[in-house]
């Protein structure tokens, strides 16, 4: 590093801080790192630098179903997130997180010497395991729901379903109808409770839900199953997935989208702007999700083993994005 400072012509703190993606750097000092580097050949030795300081500047992720949009979105937002405050990642993934899974993915985290853990829990077995468990580091639970003694961020799922639940009633339905997603998630719930309460709320006659397992082939046939019941105007939708095949179901059955039912999704998946028609959602901000998980964490750090821990909850909003299935204009 002392080489790089040399060449460069700054000092060894200001070669750290370019290692770490500080912003704290003019972009022509960072040139001059940057390019003093590359001529040197220089590779940072975590190791060492860990001996010395105690510190590794890593910390770990622990999830299951990266397969599904929302924990995908998660984890890489909050591998960005920890990039830009000079971090590594390392990653732990199991089929599912639960009280035999999550101390053994903890404890094999804590053998990589990772400063703390992020723990993205969307299922009510991810809750009971963090309860039980016993933190050898710092934790900070993402998707899961507060009261479990450390801090938890996630967004506001239920006023996501409000919004669309509202907006769709305003748009000319006397009731809409639910499909649901997979038992056992925290979004499942959190989203049947705000559609539920907003139509109570207002007054309106509540329907059964149909329950999905967030697959456009389970959306497709309750799509089907709805697009037979005449009394049917409008469908919020879990997950923009499960929308899709609502979607085609819906027009399988004859029923046309937005004239005859309008139709809501949640996510706002990239996809969801080019469906047919353009799919009306609830954005989640995965982004703001994984700066404010791994701001907590750092927080935690830094407050080492003595300091109190903090059981600080933040609730990221919702944002509902109109499109051409949910309007007749």
């Amino acid at each position: 590093m002392f080489d790089v400072a040399r060449l460069a012509g700054v000092s060894h703190q200001t070669v750290s801080r370019v290692l770490n993606g500080s912003d704290a750097v003019k972009e022509s000092t960072r040139q001059r790192v940057t390019e003093a580097i590359d001529q040197l050949g220089y590779r940072r030795n975590m190791a060492a630098r860990a001996l010395v300081t105690r510190r590794t500047a890593t910390i770990g992720v622990i999830c299951f179903n990266t397969t599904l949009f929302g924990p995908a979105s998660m984890l890489y937002a909050i591998e960005q997130a920890a990039t830009e405050a000079g971090f590594f990642v390392s990653v732990a993934t199991d089929s599912t997180v639960d009280s035999t899974t999550l101390p053994r993915a903890l404890n094999r985290l804590e053998e990589q010497s990772v400063e703390g853990v992020i723990v993205i829990a969307p299922l009510a077995a991810n809750r009971e395991a963090l309860r039980a468990l016993r933190n050898p580091v710092p934790v900070v639970a993402v998707d899961a729901t507060a009261g479990l003694g450390i801090p938890v961020v996630g967004v506001d799922q239920a006023d996501g379903a409000r919004q669309m639940t509202r907006h769709l009633l305003e748009a000319g339905a006397a009731t809409v109808w639910h499909v649901s997603g997979e038992d056992e998630w925290t979004e499942t719930d959190a989203r049947l409770e705000g559609w539920r309460s907003e139509l109570i709320a207002q007054g309106r006659e509540v329907p059964e839900p149909l329950h999905g397992d967030w697959t456009p082939r389970s959306g497709y046939a309750a799509g089907r199953r709805l697009g037979a019941d005449p009394a049917v105007e409008a469908v919020f939708v879990a997950n923009d997935q499960m929308a899709l095949g609502v979607l085609r179901g819906l027009a399988d059955a004859g029923r046309m989208v937005p004239g005859d039912v309008l139709v809501g999704g949640f996510d706002d998946i990239p996809e969801a702007e080019f469906f047919c028609p353009p799919l009306t959602t609830v954005r989640q901000d995965f982004t703001s999700v994984g700066r404010r998980s791994v701001d907590l964490l750092l927080e935690e750090i830094e407050r080492g083993p003595e300091g109190q821990p903090s059981t600080a909850s933040a609730v990221i909003p919702a944002e509902l994005v109109i499109r051409q299935s949910s309007r007749r204009d």
